[in-house]
């Protein structure tokens, strides 16, 4: 990936509470858009990837929350690919505001690769461009990248 393009998306307002703050549970859905966002950056888009029998189920997910994100506010979102086995991986999220000065949220999720049986897939054997993009990847602070 030669230069990575930051994640960012307006807060709706069917996305808060009465108080006009994010209502938590739509943290999990920023982290699955920006993830594809990633993914597709990687030319490895989950369309692409489900035509060749590949799934990619979520095993886990943790979220902090730091500071409320409100209505109308640009959230941009920073993700790090922690670890990759081949079969499993790790991905840790920053949500900041558009100028990534206030931290909302900081969350962490883990992966795998199985067929449409949800039997593993060793990616290094079976699919060696994926394998090849999310070993490049892994480790890299892609904040780090975009200052």
């Amino acid at each position: 990936m030669k230069e990575y393009q930051i994640f960012k998306r307006i807060i709706n307002y069917y996305e808060t509470d009465k108080m006009q703050v994010v209502h938590h549970s739509n943290y999990v859905r920023y982290l699955e858009e920006c993830r594809m966002d990633l993914f597709r950056q990687l030319q490895l888009d989950y369309e692409g990837m489900e035509q060749r029998g590949i799934m990619i189920p979520v095993l886990s997910v943790k979220c902090n929350y730091r500071s409320p994100a409100r209505f109308g506010e640009t959230i941009c979102i920073i993700p790090k690919l922690e670890r990759f086995t081949g079969v499993k991986f790790e991905m840790s999220y920053r949500i900041y505001s558009e100028d990534c000065k206030i931290l909302h949220n900081e969350a962490e999720s883990s992966h795998c690769f199985v067929d449409s049986e949800f039997r593993p897939i060793r990616v290094k054997r079976d699919f060696a461009d994926i394998y090849d993009a999310m070993k490049a990847l892994e480790g890299k602070d892609l904040f780090e990248l975009l200052n």
